[in-house]
């Protein structure tokens, strides 16, 4: 597999892509979403500071709602997105690809004490790692799983490139392989996509989006689109 790629077919024979995030991405839009909490936490205990026990009760009963509910009303009300995982570009689905509900947020959030295990979250972090669609124990649970945002912005479409020849003659696998990568690259940011064009880069003798531009003109080459490289007098 060269991406994380899931395709879901609904009972009325639509495709639905899906690219199911990874812990590295996951882990991040988890920092956001604590350190978005700790500052409201610690603008709210301000004032309540001056209240006395009452102020302490209202602030452990702040603190209780905040990180058992704060991804609950998200995700159900958020598209599935809290803060952090909105500015990284996730969002959480049911298995079919449909929105999360209620009873999936839940279940995944309240199953968080389980992951939460024995520290740092273990439990959840062990388990995404063996698991083929990164799921947590909540995930599994609920039936959900956290996939990227599809984005409108590319760096690149494969029809965009120009034709050109590739250097060295290519095995059909490699022809598939570069085939797929052109076919797939509107499904990607312009990182990844040059991510994975570096692979090639003793083929294209190029990196970032140099070895981007020059792979998708080899798949414009090698499904036909020779006509318009450009011609020399003759």
């Amino acid at each position: 597999m060269i991406d994380t790629y899931r395709a879901i077919e609904t009972p009325e024979g639509v495709e639905l892509r899906l690219r199911v995030a990874g812990p590295p991405a996951r882990v991040l839009a988890w920092a956001i979403d604590v350190a978005i909490r700790l500052l409201g936490y610690s603008v709210l205990w301000i004032p309540l500071a001056f209240l006395g026990r009452v102020g302490w009760g209202l602030f452990l009963l702040v603190l209780f709602l905040g990180e058992w509910f704060y991804p609950v009303l998200f995700e159900v009300y958020a598209h599935g997105a809290t803060p952090g995982k909105k500015l990284v570009g996730l969002a959480v689905v049911h298995d079919d690809g449909t929105p999360v509900g209620w009873s999936g947020a839940l279940l995944r959030n309240l199953l968080r004490v389980v992951d939460a295990l024995p520290v740092a979250y273990g439990f959840g972090l062990v388990t995404m790692l063996v698991h083929p669609e990164f799921k947590r124990l909540g995930d599994l649970a609920a039936g959900t799983v956290v996939v990227h945002e599809e984005r409108a912005e590319v760096a690149l479409r494969a029809g965009e490139a120009t034709p050109q020849p590739p250097p060295v003659p290519l095995e059909p696998n490699e022809q598939r392989a570069i085939l797929a990568f052109a076919e797939r690259m509107p499904l990607w940011g312009p990182a990844r996509a040059e991510e994975l064009a570096g692979l090639a880069a003793p083929l294209v003798d190029a990196r970032g989006p140099l070895a981007v531009e020059r792979l998708a003109g080899i798949a414009n080459w090698l499904v036909g689109r020779r006509g318009e490289i450009s011609r020399g007098p003759g």
